[in-house]
């Protein structure tokens, strides 16, 4: 299974946790229960993975605010003036 499906198989269980404990109404220990997995689902399991798979071989430095970026940044703002 590749992370792409395993990250939109956590979003809708945890979608579906979450509409399922808005939905029940008899027990609101278990309804506070299934929102709050599916919020943990969505916010510390699935965000994570996702931002791994799209950072995947990206250069961190590039995104950085250094002196070398600054120095290209104000030369690109030059040229477009």
């Amino acid at each position: 299974m590749k992370l792409k499906h395993l990250i939109i198989l956590i979003i809708i269980a945890s979608f579906g946790s979450i509409i399922y404990g808005f939905t029940i109404k008899q027990n609101t220990a278990l309804s506070n229960k299934c929102i709050g997995f599916g919020t943990v689902g969505i916010f510390l399991v699935a965000m994570p993975l996702f931002l791994i798979k799209v950072s995947k071989g990206k250069k961190m430095k590039d995104y950085m605010l250094t002196q070398e970026n600054i120095k290209r940044m104000q030369k690109k703002e030059k040229e477009n003036i």
